[in-house]
């Protein structure tokens, strides 16, 4: 035997930052909420406007909170697991630092605008390659660690730690590559529907592989010990790993039903989420079936309520996320606050619980001392507890209202509420009680954070916890009769098989929107945006509009009715990224090209009220007053070129000129009608990339033409639509 230390030093400073950063995040998403409820509470101030604010908000929680929480889980886990100090302290260092470095430099650049405009990758090309190399440093010290392992067969937390690090990896690089224009700004290699396809083959494997398998591997060690117990068995817990991993990654494009994806590929992401639940819930019943003979600690343990009541909302979102994933359902619920209730009950019910519940059993261990207060632990507990219930209920019943109102016509065959913003003041009392529930949240948070900090102050200089382990590999003896034993004895085999795995369903997926031209057939009509309509699509990026509106009007009567001619996939070709939304605060923005003059845009971005009486859009009053800057210009449509968006010489070499002349044109109109200066702002360029959408295709004069009589408003979609649309859609390279 020898005597080793570990590194808990390392453990305890991601401890501290976890809480830190879940301050700043859950703070952050406080006052999103509170500017939804009402829309004075952005101030006027651009740099907290809710479309910016919002992933400054989701990436805190997600990738500060939870990846704090996650690395600190890890590296105080697996020492133990392998009886091993951590591979190298430096490496250790470096991540701790550059990770804290990249959350916080990115965070201030979604304030100022800095944004790829993709969902939960917000981050431009720069930091994405931070990320990359943080990444690799944290995987060479997790792979590293295992290679210098005294305990020959891995636990299953590290099995599921170790798809954390191979799954992110690859999600983070494929999603991340882009063409730079400066260092702050680039546009993604992929376009339009395959942008879309990339980027929720991303999306949703964030959520299940940073926001889920970390957090069972996590669970599988952590409650064990809280409890006392071991792990309720073996075998289920080898099932719930293989089976998740291969079935996650195929569940991506059921965030895209109804869209121009594919129907093939749509369906094939419904089939598997739904498959999903059979090794999510096996996972649930694994932990709660662990506490069997510790149930009469959850009367004083706060430790055990927070895993118990984390492990229950796991079991909940993971039950609704296959729901939601039906068609018939996710024609209800997409685009509504439903969705957003949904991603809650995993981020801070599942997520959160777990984290506050290895942060009260760690702190006493880290600091050998005594927790503060088991008192304000519990009632941490409960105010976390009951602030979910108002987040999630007040989320349920506003995205079902919103839902079945949209849908809703009277009985002479026309909207019951054309006008969107009707619904939206139907919302409101829901905001208010999703803030009461996220402050109450919060203020466990709070609690959290003063019990940790008077349990620190009370506490002896922190020394790092010293054990007694074997100069060679031990094997447990109790394991070697299951199949399974073999790859756990052999990580770097584990590690191979994993990645095979998880490849599987992106490949299937992914490659045949690609090479299969018939998938997302070109439009001859559809052409690049103007260098002008350009530079407004970026502004429309810049202020993350997406965030509350969609550009996809899916082919359902309602929507077809309320906006116009569905979408079509060709239309999308050139838009890096791509745009189509996940949640409607507002309406969809498709076909909103043509719609309203110049003036009502104006007066729209700079009083949204003035035009939608009841609106709680913000101002985008600094749009009249910011100069329109077009330096990059040339070096964006440039790379446009490379990734072959088809402008001609004369559109690159004379791009400025031809803005600037757009711009006056605009700016002429504006000014007939009492605007004037406006022509070198940068409301300019937003307005004409708005007065672009959906335009190319020419619907409105189809329907006309197909059918006397008819306008924007029918209620479906004509046949003589989609013949058209069939007949200007040709084969070839997009």
């Amino acid at each position: 035997m020898i005597r080793i230390k570990y590194d808990d030093k390392i453990t305890r400073y991601f401890l501290l930052a976890t809480l830190i950063w879940g301050v700043i995040g859950m703070s952050a998403g406080l006052y999103a909420a509170l500017e939804l409820a009402n829309w004075k509470f952005n101030l006027g101030l651009k740099y907290i406007n809710f479309g910016r604010l919002r992933p400054f908000h989701t990436n805190a929680v997600i990738f500060a909170f939870g990846g704090n929480g996650i690395f600190c889980g890890v590296y105080y886990s697996i020492q133990r697991l392998l009886k091993t100090r951590l591979f190298n302290d430096t490496l250790s260092w470096i991540h701790f630092i550059g990770w804290q470095a990249i959350i916080l430099t990115g965070g201030i650049g979604f304030l100022l605008g800095i944004t790829q405009g993709k969902e939960y990758a917000e981050l431009e090309w720069s930091w994405d390659v931070a990320v990359a190399i943080i990444w690799v440093i944290f995987a060479i010290n997790f792979f590293g660690t295992i290679a210098r392992r005294r305990e020959k067969h891995l636990y299953v937390a590290i099995w599921f730690y170790m798809g954390t690090v191979i799954t992110i990896a690859v999600l983070h690089i494929v999603n991340g590559l882009a063409i730079p224009v400066s260092l702050t700004k680039s546009y993604p290699l992929f376009a339009g529907v395959q942008d879309a396809l990339v980027e929720w083959w991303y999306g949703h494997n964030a959520v299940g592989f940073f926001l889920t398998t970390p957090f069972l591997g996590m669970m599988y060690y952590f409650m064990p010990k809280a409890a006392d117990r071991p792990v309720y068995s073996y075998r289920l817990s080898v099932m719930h790993f293989w089976a998740l991993v291969f079935l996650y990654i195929w569940a991506g494009p059921h965030h895209l039903h109804y869209t121009a994806l594919p129907d093939w590929c749509q369906n094939l992401g419904m089939v598997f989420s739904v498959m999903l639940l059979a090794p999510s819930w096996g996972g649930m019943i694994n932990g709660l079936l662990t506490l069997r003979g510790a149930w009469h600690k959850l009367r004083t343990e706060p430790v055990l309520k927070f895993y118990a009541a984390s492990i229950t909302f796991y079991g909940m979102s993971t039950f609704e996320g296959p729901l939601m994933a039906i068609k018939s359902v996710n024609a209800l619920s997409h685009y509504t606050d439903w969705t957003i209730g949904h991603v809650h009950s995993g981020a801070i019910g599942w997520v959160g619980l777990l984290i506050f519940g290895m942060v009260y059993w760690l702190v006493p261990r880290l600091w050998r001392t005594p927790l503060h207060s088991q008192s304000l632990a519990n009632t941490h507990f409960w105010l976390a507890m009951v602030g979910i219930l108002f987040y999630l209920v007040s989320m349920w019943i506003a995205g079902i209202t919103e839902g079945l109102l949209w849908k809703q016509f009277t009985p002479e065959g026309v909207l019951a509420y054309p006008n969107f913003v009707e619904i939206v003041t139907k919302l409101k009392p829901f905001y208010w009680m999703r803030a009461v529930g996220g402050g109450m949240y919060l203020s466990g948070l709070f609690i959290l954070v003063y019990n940790v900090f008077r349990t620190i102050s009370a506490a002896p200089k922190p020394v790092d916890e010293e054990a007694e382990v074997p100069e060679t590999f031990q094997s447990n003896g109790a394991m070697v009769h299951y199949w399974h034993a073999v790859l756990e004895g052999r990580p770097f085999a584990l590690a191979i098989l994993t990645a095979i795995v998880i490849s599987i369903g992106g490949i299937v997926e992914i490659v045949p929107t690609f090479l299969i031209e018939s998938n997302v057939p070109t439009i001859t009509a559809v052409k690049p945006y103007t260098p002008l309509e350009l530079e407004g699509r970026d502004i429309y990026v810049r202020e993350g509009c997406y965030n509350c509106h969609s550009q996809m009007v899916r082919p359902f009567r309602d929507e077809v009715a309320r906006y116009g001619d569905y979408s079509k996939p060709g239309e999308f070709v050139y838009d890096h990224p791509f745009q189509w939304g996940s949640k409607r605060t507002g309406p969809d923005l498709h076909r909103v090209g043509g719609k309203y003059n110049n003036l009502w845009h104006l007066r729209h971005l700079d009083d949204p009220r003035l035009t939608s009486p009841g609106s709680i859009m913000p101002s985008y009053r600094f749009l009249l007053d910011e100069k329109l800057d077009l330096g990059l210009l040339p070096e964006k449509i440039k790379v446009m070129r490379k990734l072959g968006v088809p402008y001609s010489d004369e559109q690159t070499q004379n791009c400025v000129a031809l803005a600037r002349a757009q711009a006056k044109s605009i700016g002429d109109d504006l000014a007939k009608e009492g605007a004037t200066g406006m022509e070198d702002k940068e409301v300019v360029a937003l307005i004409s990339y708005l007065q672009r959408l959906g335009t190319d295709i020419k619907w409105r004069d189809k329907l006309s033409a197909s059918e006397p009589g008819a306008s924007p408003a029918a209620p479906a979609p004509s046949a003589a639509v989609a013949a058209a649309t069939i007949a200007d859609s040709k084969g070839g390279a997009q």
